[in-house]
Protein backbone atom coordinates (compact mmCIF):
# COMPACT_ATOMS: atom_id res chain seq x y z
CA UNK A 1 0.00 0.00 0.00
CA UNK A 2 0.89 3.71 -0.62
CA UNK A 3 0.95 6.70 1.59
CA UNK A 4 -2.83 8.57 1.36
CA UNK A 5 -3.14 11.89 0.69
CA UNK A 6 -5.60 14.34 2.51
CA UNK A 7 -6.47 17.86 1.24
CA UNK A 8 -7.86 20.65 3.50
CA UNK A 9 -9.39 23.28 1.79
CA UNK A 10 -11.47 26.03 2.60
CA UNK A 11 -12.92 25.70 -1.10
CA UNK A 12 -14.43 22.31 -2.09
CA UNK A 13 -13.74 23.15 -5.53
CA UNK A 14 -9.81 24.21 -4.50
CA UNK A 15 -9.49 20.49 -2.48
CA UNK A 16 -10.87 18.66 -5.40
CA UNK A 17 -8.84 20.52 -8.46
CA UNK A 18 -5.99 20.05 -6.29
CA UNK A 19 -6.24 16.11 -5.94
CA UNK A 20 -7.43 16.03 -9.48
CA UNK A 21 -4.11 17.76 -10.80
CA UNK A 22 -1.79 15.34 -8.75
CA UNK A 23 -4.04 12.34 -9.10
CA UNK A 24 -2.57 12.82 -13.08
CA UNK A 25 0.74 12.49 -11.45
CA UNK A 26 0.46 9.71 -9.49
CA UNK A 27 -2.26 7.37 -10.54
CA UNK A 28 -1.88 4.46 -7.74
CA UNK A 29 -1.84 7.06 -4.60
CA UNK A 30 -5.49 7.52 -2.93
CA UNK A 31 -6.03 11.40 -2.70
CA UNK A 32 -8.76 12.49 -0.46
CA UNK A 33 -10.21 16.06 -0.87
CA UNK A 34 -12.01 17.63 2.05
CA UNK A 35 -12.80 21.30 1.01
CA UNK A 36 -15.36 23.71 2.32
CA UNK A 37 -18.60 23.32 4.42
CA UNK A 38 -21.30 20.70 4.61
CA UNK A 39 -23.73 23.16 2.71
CA UNK A 40 -21.29 24.25 0.18
CA UNK A 41 -20.05 27.74 1.89
CA UNK A 42 -16.45 28.55 2.19
CA UNK A 43 -14.98 27.49 5.56
CA UNK A 44 -13.26 24.70 6.80
CA UNK A 45 -15.44 21.20 8.47
CA UNK A 46 -14.38 19.46 11.38
CA UNK A 47 -16.69 16.32 10.61
CA UNK A 48 -15.71 16.22 6.58
CA UNK A 49 -12.13 16.49 7.42
CA UNK A 50 -12.13 13.76 10.09
CA UNK A 51 -14.39 11.76 7.42
CA UNK A 52 -11.11 11.92 5.15
CA UNK A 53 -8.93 11.27 7.30
CA UNK A 54 -10.81 7.80 8.63
CA UNK A 55 -11.20 7.28 4.54
CA UNK A 56 -7.12 7.48 3.84
CA UNK A 57 -6.37 5.83 7.10
CA UNK A 58 -8.41 2.86 5.85
CA UNK A 59 -7.15 3.02 2.53
CA UNK A 60 -3.65 3.37 3.35
CA UNK A 61 -3.72 0.05 5.69
CA UNK A 62 -0.73 1.56 7.98
CA UNK A 63 1.65 3.20 5.56
CA UNK A 64 0.40 6.52 6.82
CA UNK A 65 -0.98 9.29 5.88
CA UNK A 66 0.41 13.07 4.72
CA UNK A 67 -2.21 16.10 4.90
CA UNK A 68 -1.65 19.28 3.54
CA UNK A 69 -3.96 22.48 3.97
CA UNK A 70 -4.52 25.89 2.38
CA UNK A 71 -4.96 28.35 5.42
CA UNK A 72 -4.68 29.52 8.78
CA UNK A 73 -7.70 27.83 10.30
CA UNK A 74 -7.39 24.75 7.87
CA UNK A 75 -4.57 24.11 9.87
CA UNK A 76 -6.53 24.01 13.02
CA UNK A 77 -8.87 22.00 11.50
CA UNK A 78 -6.98 19.62 10.64
CA UNK A 79 -4.72 19.17 13.85
CA UNK A 80 -8.43 19.01 15.56
CA UNK A 81 -9.64 16.22 13.54
CA UNK A 82 -5.86 14.30 13.60
CA UNK A 83 -6.47 14.49 18.33
CA UNK A 84 -9.91 12.35 16.99
CA UNK A 85 -8.97 10.02 14.20
CA UNK A 86 -8.47 6.30 14.87
CA UNK A 87 -4.97 6.40 14.23
CA UNK A 88 -3.47 9.72 15.24
CA UNK A 89 0.51 8.50 14.92
CA UNK A 90 -0.30 8.22 11.24
CA UNK A 91 -1.98 11.43 10.17
CA UNK A 92 1.04 13.70 9.50
CA UNK A 93 0.82 17.33 8.46
CA UNK A 94 2.88 18.69 6.03
CA UNK A 95 3.80 22.72 5.99
CA UNK A 96 4.19 23.01 2.25
CA UNK A 97 2.38 25.27 -0.23
CA UNK A 98 -0.57 23.38 -1.37
CA UNK A 99 -0.78 22.26 -5.00
CA UNK A 100 3.10 22.19 -5.79
CA UNK A 101 4.07 20.55 -2.27
CA UNK A 102 0.83 17.85 -3.07
CA UNK A 103 2.28 17.41 -6.38
CA UNK A 104 5.83 16.77 -5.09
CA UNK A 105 4.21 14.51 -2.26
CA UNK A 106 1.72 12.55 -4.65
CA UNK A 107 4.95 11.95 -6.81
CA UNK A 108 6.82 10.52 -3.85
CA UNK A 109 4.16 8.35 -2.60
CA UNK A 110 4.00 6.74 -5.77
CA UNK A 111 7.55 6.04 -6.00
CA UNK A 112 6.73 4.00 -2.91
CA UNK A 113 8.51 6.67 -0.26
CA UNK A 114 7.00 6.24 3.51
CA UNK A 115 5.28 9.12 5.03
CA UNK A 116 8.50 10.51 6.35
CA UNK A 117 9.63 10.76 3.21
CA UNK A 118 6.67 12.10 1.27
CA UNK A 119 6.28 14.71 4.05
CA UNK A 120 9.99 15.96 3.06
CA UNK A 121 9.06 16.23 -0.33
CA UNK A 122 6.32 18.62 0.07
CA UNK A 123 8.07 20.19 2.52
CA UNK A 124 11.06 20.58 0.08
CA UNK A 125 9.13 23.09 -2.03
CA UNK A 126 9.10 26.80 -0.69
CA UNK A 127 7.74 30.40 -2.23
CA UNK A 128 11.02 32.19 -2.36
CA UNK A 129 9.11 35.30 -3.31
CA UNK A 130 9.76 35.44 -6.86
CA UNK A 131 8.59 31.42 -7.24
CA UNK A 132 8.34 27.99 -6.28
CA UNK A 133 12.21 26.55 -5.20
CA UNK A 134 13.77 23.98 -2.56
CA UNK A 135 14.64 25.39 1.33
CA UNK A 136 17.62 23.05 1.22
CA UNK A 137 19.49 25.88 0.55
CA UNK A 138 22.12 27.81 2.49
CA UNK A 139 21.38 28.96 6.00
CA UNK A 140 23.04 32.21 6.35
CA UNK A 141 21.01 33.80 3.62
CA UNK A 142 23.79 33.27 0.64
CA UNK A 143 23.66 31.17 -2.74
CA UNK A 144 21.47 28.03 -2.55
CA UNK A 145 22.62 26.97 -6.12
CA UNK A 146 24.98 23.75 -5.77
CA UNK A 147 28.08 24.53 -5.05
CA UNK A 148 27.70 28.01 -4.49
CA UNK A 149 29.25 30.48 -2.44
CA UNK A 150 28.15 30.64 1.28
CA UNK A 151 26.98 27.10 0.87
CA UNK A 152 28.57 23.84 3.43
CA UNK A 153 29.36 21.68 0.12
CA UNK A 154 32.62 23.42 -0.24
CA UNK A 155 32.49 26.28 -2.56
CA UNK A 156 35.55 28.22 -3.45
CA UNK A 157 37.12 31.06 -1.49
CA UNK A 158 35.67 34.52 -3.42
CA UNK A 159 32.39 33.24 -4.47
CA UNK A 160 33.73 30.99 -6.92
CA UNK A 161 31.46 28.07 -6.99
CA UNK A 162 33.04 24.64 -6.78
CA UNK A 163 32.25 21.86 -9.58
CA UNK A 164 29.30 19.88 -8.60
CA UNK A 165 30.10 16.55 -7.28
CA UNK A 166 28.10 14.29 -9.70
CA UNK A 167 26.62 15.37 -13.19
CA UNK A 168 25.04 14.28 -16.56
CA UNK A 169 23.24 15.01 -20.31
CA UNK A 170 20.51 13.52 -21.15
CA UNK A 171 18.63 13.89 -24.22
CA UNK A 172 14.96 13.67 -23.74
CA UNK A 173 13.21 11.22 -26.03
CA UNK A 174 9.58 11.70 -25.04
CA UNK A 175 7.47 13.15 -27.35
CA UNK A 176 6.68 15.83 -25.45
CA UNK A 177 9.68 17.03 -23.65
CA UNK A 178 9.45 18.03 -20.22
CA UNK A 179 5.61 19.11 -19.13
CA UNK A 180 3.65 18.71 -16.33
CA UNK A 181 4.24 14.99 -15.11
CA UNK A 182 7.75 14.51 -15.95
CA UNK A 183 8.78 17.83 -13.83
CA UNK A 184 6.65 16.55 -10.96
CA UNK A 185 8.30 12.93 -11.22
CA UNK A 186 12.15 14.75 -11.75
CA UNK A 187 10.64 16.71 -8.55
CA UNK A 188 8.89 14.11 -6.40
CA UNK A 189 12.27 12.09 -6.72
CA UNK A 190 15.07 14.65 -6.14
CA UNK A 191 12.85 16.18 -3.35
CA UNK A 192 13.49 12.85 -1.17
CA UNK A 193 17.69 12.81 -1.30
CA UNK A 194 20.46 14.76 0.30
CA UNK A 195 21.48 16.13 -2.49
CA UNK A 196 21.30 19.80 -4.01
CA UNK A 197 20.24 19.44 -7.36
CA UNK A 198 20.22 21.86 -10.47
CA UNK A 199 18.75 20.37 -13.89
CA UNK A 200 19.47 23.18 -16.52
CA UNK A 201 20.26 25.65 -14.09
CA UNK A 202 17.11 25.59 -11.72
CA UNK A 203 16.19 23.68 -9.10
CA UNK A 204 15.34 20.15 -9.33
CA UNK A 205 13.33 20.17 -6.65
CA UNK A 206 10.71 22.62 -8.29
CA UNK A 207 7.92 21.64 -10.63
CA UNK A 208 7.36 25.00 -11.51
CA UNK A 209 10.50 26.05 -12.32
CA UNK A 210 11.00 22.63 -14.30
CA UNK A 211 8.22 23.18 -16.30
CA UNK A 212 9.22 26.47 -17.11
CA UNK A 213 12.24 24.98 -18.68
CA UNK A 214 9.80 24.18 -21.87
CA UNK A 215 12.73 21.44 -22.72
CA UNK A 216 11.15 19.72 -26.10
CA UNK A 217 12.07 16.16 -27.36
CA UNK A 218 15.83 16.07 -28.67
CA UNK A 219 17.04 18.60 -26.30
CA UNK A 220 19.25 17.91 -23.09
CA UNK A 221 18.68 18.02 -19.37
CA UNK A 222 21.76 18.88 -17.69
CA UNK A 223 22.08 17.75 -14.07
CA UNK A 224 24.43 18.75 -11.90
CA UNK A 225 24.23 17.51 -7.88
CA UNK A 226 26.20 17.98 -4.77
CA UNK A 227 25.94 16.29 -1.25
CA UNK A 228 25.18 12.99 0.15
CA UNK A 229 22.96 11.77 -2.64
CA UNK A 230 24.54 13.15 -5.88
CA UNK A 231 25.16 10.28 -7.60
CA UNK A 232 21.76 8.88 -6.32
CA UNK A 233 20.13 12.25 -7.95
CA UNK A 234 22.01 12.02 -11.13
CA UNK A 235 21.33 7.98 -12.29
CA UNK A 236 17.96 8.97 -11.07
CA UNK A 237 17.00 11.80 -13.61
CA UNK A 238 18.95 9.27 -16.39
CA UNK A 239 16.81 6.34 -15.43
CA UNK A 240 13.39 8.88 -15.95
CA UNK A 241 15.15 10.67 -19.19
CA UNK A 242 16.01 6.51 -20.74
CA UNK A 243 12.47 5.46 -19.80
CA UNK A 244 11.01 8.21 -21.86
CA UNK A 245 9.19 8.90 -18.32
CA UNK A 246 7.14 6.14 -18.76
CA UNK A 247 5.42 7.53 -22.09
CA UNK A 248 7.44 6.44 -25.07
Amino acid sequence: MTVALVVVSHSARIAEGAVELAGQMAPDVRLFAAGGTEDGRIGTSFELVLAAFESALDSAAGAGVVVLTDLGSAVMTAEAAVEFCSAPQDVLLADAPLVEGLVAAAVAAQGGAGAAAVKSAAEAVRFNGGGFSSDRGSSDGGSTGVGGAGTSDGGEPGGVPAAPAESGEFVLVNEAGIHARPAARIAGGLAGLDAEVTVNGVDGTSVMELMALAVGQGGTLTVEARGKDAAKAVAYVRGLVEDGFGEK
